[in-house]
């Protein structure tokens, strides 16, 4: 099978220089407790940008990127109990814990050190079939077709996740840092509950794609924001943003930062950012529950996903293009 491997991370190039290389491998076959899906698409994360450029370390060598798989269930490995072959299927971020740490006991397994990862301890969905854990695999959806789903099995659950750390109050003000696959169905949800959303982006079409979407207003990164917010989100990965989106909070809001991987911070003023009951927090990976509510509400707001569509052998295209913030949307791969 045709598979995307990370052979030398670094700065992304689509040529032979480049971070990725597309191989042959055998097809696996799953183990207990496994599923042998054939990919039909895959979602293109910026998790996945910073694994390529080596802002995070693979875990393995030669390790396949993609942890917003969209497929079909073509074997069953023992002890399946949840999926069987012809089921349509998505693989997410979240590939396995431990399930009996006290992180885990206590409906915290995200935060489970002996975790691991689609797309970075086990290889992902930059190819044609991927193997993943029978328990960790989810239904999906009905209404979306797979180039729609795939976006939803991180960018859509991540960002359900950052909503509800940021603890945006009903019919609040937040503020969205960066605009692209995750704050786009991010902004839908919270308009949905009454909110007024303010986004902030460098991207003259990321902002564009906001107005459509409802948001309030759509300005530059740096721009003040129209009214002091209850909440923001910070998707973009850039640590230099972080004193600006506090310091449009109001009292009492909190900024949620929802990325793997984020420069570093400036030095803060306490009294100009933190002070007043302004509260700073990540956002670390999800747990399966928060995919199960968020899939849900997915179906139920019927919400848009705004794709741009790219072959699988495009995929180093695809990440060079998200890297220069041409991508609407979501960027997604499809065999």
């Amino acid at each position: 099978m045709r598979a995307w491997v990370v052979h030398k991370p670094g700065p992304m190039d689509t040529g032979p220089a480049g971070p990725l290389a597309l191989i042959e491998r055998p097809v696996p076959g799953p183990g207990p407790g496994e599923l042998l899906i054939r990919v039909s698409c895959c979602g293109v994360c910026r998790t996945d940008l910073h694994l390529a450029e080596g802002d995070l370390t693979p875990r393995a060598p030669d390790i396949t990127p993609g942890h917003e798989v969209v497929g079909e269930v073509v074997a069953a490995g023992p002890g399946t109990v949840r999926f069987g072959a012809g089921d349509r299927v998505g693989v997410a971020w979240l590939a396995g814990t431990d399930g009996s740490c006290r992180y885990c006991r206590r409906g915290q397994e995200n935060l489970c050190p002996r975790s691991v990862f689609t797309g970075w301890d086990i290889h992902g969905g930059y190819a044609e079939y991927v193997v993943a854990a029978d328990a960790y695999v989810h239904a999906l959806p009905a209404g979306f077709s797979d180039a729609q789903a795939a976006p939803l099995l991180c960018a859509g659950i991540i960002g359900y996740r950052a909503l509800r750390r940021a603890e945006l109050p009903p019919g609040g003000r937040l503020g969205i840092w960066g605009f692209g696959g995750s704050a786009h169905l991010t902004v839908q949800i919270a308009i949905a509950s009454g909110a007024a959303v303010h986004v902030f982006s460098r991207a003259e079409g990321a902002r564009e794609l906001a107005r459509e979407l409802g948001a309030e207003s759509a300005q530059d990164s740096y721009d003040r924001s129209p009214e002091p917010l209850d909440a923001a989100i910070m998707f973009a990965p850039a640590g230099e943003l972080v004193p600006a989106a506090l310091a449009a909070l109001d009292r009492g809001g909190t900024l949620a930062i929802a990325g793997i991987h984020l420069t570093d911070i400036p030095a803060l003023n306490y009294a100009d950012r933190l002070f007043q009951e302004r509260t700073l927090r990540s956002v670390t990976a999800n747990t399966r529950g928060d995919a199960e509510e968020f899939l849900l509400l997915a179906q139920r707001l019927a919400l848009r996903v705004t794709v741009t569509p790219y072959r699988l052998d495009q995929a180093d295209q695809a990440l060079a293009d998200l890297a220069g913030d041409r991508v609407a949307g979501a960027a997604v791969l499809s065999a």
